[in-house]
């Protein structure tokens, strides 16, 4: 029987832990590495700082040759425009071995809507 998308973004959602805006900034204070899965378009027109950027689409092949993804227990914050590809990111980095994957509820649209977070860290 097929799926539909958000029926395999809900279905990812019930098997990764998604932490909220508050618990990213957190979590990337706290030395986290933030992921970002979106097209490099969408990374391009703004992201978090730091963030390093590997498209939802190339994941699986681009993840393994990454410098900075070499330890598969590093925590790693994942997100996207809204929280759907994240979600089925984490879930393929946790498939990929990846112990501490959490994805970023809200996506970079809640970043940068946040008006605690200065405009000019919003890169």
């Amino acid at each position: 029987m097929s799926k539909t998308a958000m029926e395999l973004v809900q279905h990812a959602k019930s098997i990764i832990t998604e932490v909220t805006l508050a618990q990213a900034i957190s979590m990337l204070d706290d030395s986290s590495i933030a992921l970002d899965v979106r097209e490099l378009l969408e990374y391009q027109t703004g992201h978090i700082p730091d963030a390093f950027h590997i498209s939802r689409g190339m994941l699986e092949f681009m993840i393994a040759s990454h410098p900075e993804f070499q330890d598969k227990n590093t925590s790693i914050v994942v997100y996207c425009k809204t929280g759907g590809r994240s979600a089925l990111a984490t879930a393929t980095l946790q498939q990929l071995g990846f112990t501490n994957v959490h994805s970023m509820l809200g996506g970079f649209d809640a970043w940068a809507e946040d008006d605690a977070i200065p405009p000019e860290t919003q890169a």
